[in-house]
């Protein structure tokens, strides 16, 4: 039973430690914290600067001639609170992390030790190349890392994020279709129903049209549906698919599609959100992909941003490689270059995504990661990301239903079959809150419902992962009981159940002083 086995009562919070009250709002150390407008003032300053002297008013006559309003605080209230409201937070350096490893996984601190290396962080992409040569050679080297792991022959680095990758490999898929004199005829792309949003919305941006494929009951794509699809092929544009899918579950039939796809005239782009599932183990290039994105963030430990945007660079087959966009850098044998126009040995390239050249310091720690981690570290990661994540499954199948059967690969799915008549999925969510964690991936993907989607990520021991399933599973047998407390969920949280389509439809964006008091006329 978990936790009821160390004295923990399956209902913990009725007429409980939530129905304490404070006299300062605080509870233990969890310290109240209003609005910073509500705590500073105004008209005081935790700064004394002098005013001014023989300087000319440039502002043309727009000086402000009234204050700002925003809040002024002495040094010690700014530091309490920030330190106050970071309390609030939930972290992975506090706790397993379930949503996911979209940024909710650890970020060695080594990585951070490089990219603050004078070298690296006081650059600037405006300096000339050859101040910066070591920095070049850095991306180079990643980006032979990138094209080994993945069996591909290029890689655009300055894609800054995952869906800024995918439209990087949509766009190489259209110069490819023009420089075929296809780009106005084939036009349809083919998309799981099980896919990321930002497939179907990439393909719309890039200017194609989507065709959605049904995903069979074992989860992934109904090859049916598919070949249906492909009865008319002078259309076919490509296929965007996620491997691992959404689901968590490896494409089986995988080269197959790229097979069916390419005989259909189409490219095949891989979401590769999921490449940690699989990366030192599984080569997409060796299973017919074209173009896929790589999230330095996911399978390489970076955050998503860390000081600016992320980083998703997009690996490209042979077929696609003339049209990557600029700008790339060389190697010269004796020193590397940027190739920064469109036009020479660039000349195919569809174009510039980014003013410069990427984000030197996600490539700063994605390197570091790999480099301390070696081919065969980066392969455990692989397996140990599985295997966490069957762990979990074998752990919690007996109180909450699976989505499907077998085994997944990075992350467990669940459904909300289990839950007795009106105890939904956002229940157990708010419930878990009340037990310290931030609560998993929840309704998605939507083709399983009241989804409940564990990714733990290959950084959880299993100590920290039987904590997590001791209280889940706690909380599943409660929702499978009926249990109405959890409709009061959370009763320790900051906050206590929102409103939540009023908050997101009517959000209240300004603070609005209170009126003065009126003062009594003596």
């Amino acid at each position: 039973m978990g936790m009821q086995s160390i004295g923990r009562p399956t209902a913990p919070f009725a007429g409980g430690i939530s129905d304490v009250e404070t006299v300062s709002g605080s509870k233990g150390l969890m310290q109240r914290e209003d609005l910073i407008f509500e705590v500073g003032d105004p008209d005081k300053t935790g700064v004394d600067l002098p005013a001014a002297k023989g300087t000319k008013n440039r502002l043309g006559g727009v000086t402000r001639k009234r204050g700002s309003g925003l809040p002024g605080l002495s040094e010690p209230e700014a530091v309490r609170h920030y330190m106050r409201l970071s309390q609030k937070n939930y972290a992975i350096d506090l706790g397993l992390f379930p949503l996911g490893s979209c940024t909710m996984k650890h970020n060695p601190r080594l990585n951070e030790k490089a990219a603050r290396m004078p070298g690296f962080a006081d650059i600037h992409p405006l300096q000339p190349q050859r101040t910066v040569q070591g920095a070049l050679e850095l991306i180079d080297e990643l980006a032979t890392w990138l094209k080994t792991l993945t069996g591909m022959p290029a890689v655009a680095m300055s894609p800054k994020a995952g869906a800024h990758g995918e439209l990087c490999g949509m766009l190489a898929i259209r110069q490819a279709l023009i420089a075929r004199g296809e780009a106005e005829t084939r036009k349809r792309v083919l998309v799981p129903a099980s896919a990321h949003g930002t497939n179907p919305a990439t393909a719309i941006q890039c200017g194609f049209i989507v065709d959605e494929i049904k995903a069979n009951e074992r989860g992934r794509v109904d090859m049916a549906d598919l070949k249906s699809k492909l009865e008319t092929t002078d259309d076919i544009a490509g296929i965007m698919l996620t491997n691992p899918n959404t689901c968590g579950l490896f494409e089986t039939d995988i080269k197959e599609i790229a097979d069916l796809i390419h005989a259909a005239g189409g490219y095949f782009y891989c979401d590769g959100a999921n490449f940690n599932a699989i990366v030192g183990r599984v080569r997409p290039g060796d299973l017919g992909v074209d173009a896929m994105h790589i999230n330095l963030h996911k399978t390489f430990s970076t955050p998503h941003g860390g000081g600016g945007p992320g980083s998703g660079p997009t690996v490209l087959s042979d077929a696609l490689a003339p049209y990557a966009p600029v700008p790339y850098v060389v190697n010269e044998g004796d020193g590397f270059h940027l190739v920064e126009e469109a036009e020479g040995e660039a000349a195919e390239a569809f174009g510039r995504m980014v003013a410069f050249h990427g984000q030197m310091g996600m490539f700063v720690r994605a390197l570091t990661y790999m480099l301390s981690h070696g081919a065969d570290g980066l392969q455990q990661v692989a397996e140990d990301a599985v295997l966490n994540a069957n762990y979990i499954q074998a752990r919690l199948k007996s109180v909450m239903t699976p989505a499907f059967d077998g085994y997944f690969m990075h992350e467990a799915l669940f459904s909300d079959a289990f839950t007795a008549d009106g105890i939904e999925t956002i229940d157990i969510a708010k419930a878990m809150l009340d037990e310290g964690y931030h609560p998993m991936t929840m309704y998605f993907p939507l083709v399983v419902h009241g989804a409940m989607l564990i990714e733990p990520t290959e950084t959880e021991s299993k100590q920290e992962l039987d904590r997590f399933c001791d209280m889940l599973s706690v909380i599943a047998e409660r929702a499978a009981q009926g249990d109405e407390t959890l409709k009061g969920a959370p009763y320790l949280a900051p906050m206590k159940r929102l409103d939540e389509t009023q908050a997101a439809r009517k959000p209240v964006l300004k603070w609005v002083p209170p009126e003065p008091a009126a003062v009594a006329a003596e």
